[in-house]
């Protein structure tokens, strides 16, 4: 008998607890005026990445390793410049949709976790305010 605890995805309440966050979250990217111009002008593929990619990260079937392979999440997201501002609002964006989808304990301060930590491994670029489409590389500390 298998007595392994459930799944973060499980936890959730599965695809349809995961569309939810996709769909919220990205109803909140297309109205913020920073981020809208980073994302490509249709959502519709952006949004079925994500969707496959956060159930399969949080214990669901493996869509997205089937489909594309492994994520790659930095060297995908490198070509759009994330200075730390872009990195504070998606992130602020993602943990409002946790929120407003009443995605449950434990599956939600896991979750947050995990998108604090992520978010800001792809910051990539140091982007002057009047230019956010400047790539610079990072600012060494």
């Amino acid at each position: 008998m298998d007595v392994s605890e459930p799944s973060v995805y499980e936890i959730a309440g599965g695809d349809p607890a995961f569309q939810k966050l996709v769909d919220v979250f990205y109803a909140r990217v297309e109205a913020d005026p920073v981020l809208r111009p980073l994302f490509p002008v249709d959502l519709e593929p952006g949004k079925r990445w994500q969707f496959l990619f956060l159930t399969q990260f949080f214990g669901g079937p493996p869509r997205y390793a089937a489909e594309r392979g492994h994520p790659r999440l930095r060297q995908r997201h490198f070509p759009f410049p994330i200075d730390q501002q872009a990195r504070d609002r998606w992130l602020a964006h993602m943990l409002a949709a946790i929120d407003e989808t009443a995605i449950p304990e434990p599956a939600r301060s896991e979750m947050r976790t995990y998108f604090e930590r992520a978010s800001a491994f792809m910051i990539n670029a140091d982007v002057e305010p009047d230019n956010l489409m400047k790539w610079q590389p990072p600012k060494q500390s």
